[in-house]
């Protein structure tokens, strides 16, 4: 498991925590597809895992609210004990347009190495008819600012581009090279928003698989 990463800086207190967690898998991401908007639920195995994950003690009294993708869902539910108290359409995975569905290896005949293709149009890169980060940056600012705007710490069950869009605002990373930091999917990951909702890394690869 990756080393958990702390950041702190001077200025932060009273600033918004939240907290992100990746859903659970589904059976599009153990048979290696494209997954975006498509409602694909959790696969046996994704709930046998959220089952043994464990809330870390840090997040008592945080709201939990989530992507409105029943994957999503799901793993708040089961991991919180209770149903998101929110689902916001501005949480759901990036829109990876004509390539949604389709599996790596065909993905690979049609535009190359995917890794490769992303650093080169970083930020920018984007299926036909899909979304950039960019496009998700836009839209999590805008629920990023109100989140702020309650000071309520609150835990966010989202999608791995989501995670990714987070933290690229935080660590000023364009994208066009690889990630500064290894974040898992089994941990949950803390950032501070300011006033206006532009995140700051607090706390990486906080694990949810011990008690």
């Amino acid at each position: 498991m990756p080393t958990v990463v702390a950041r702190f800086e001077d200025g932060r207190c009273g600033m918004t925590l939240i907290a992100l967690i990746r859903h659970a898998a589904t059976d599009w991401n153990e048979g290696g597809r494209v997954q975006s908007t498509t409602d694909v639920p959790l696969s046996e195995g994704g709930r046998s895992t959220v089952q043994s994950w464990h809330v870390p003690e840090l997040l008592n009294g945080f709201d939990w609210v989530s992507s409105p993708l029943s994957r999503a869902v799901e793993t708040a539910s089961i991991l919180s004990g209770h149903p998101p108290s929110k689902m916001d359409a501005r949480l759901v995975e990036m829109d990876w347009g004509a390539w949604e569905g389709m599996t790596i290896s065909e993905l690979r005949a049609e535009i190359g190495h995917p890794g490769e293709a992303w650093r080169a149009g970083g930020l920018d890169f984007k299926g036909p008819d899909g979304e950039s980060q960019r496009d998700v940056q836009t839209r999590l600012l805008s629920f990023f600012s109100e989140v702020a705007d309650t000071m309520q710490p609150t835990v966010i069950v989202c999608h791995r581009g989501i995670v990714r869009a987070t933290y690229s605002l935080a660590a000023n990373w364009d994208q066009k090279t690889a990630w500064p930091d290894t974040l898992a999917d089994d941990c949950t990951h803390l950032f501070r928003l300011s006033s206006d909702g532009h995140p700051s890394i607090e706390e990486l690869n906080v694990p949810l698989t011990t008690p």
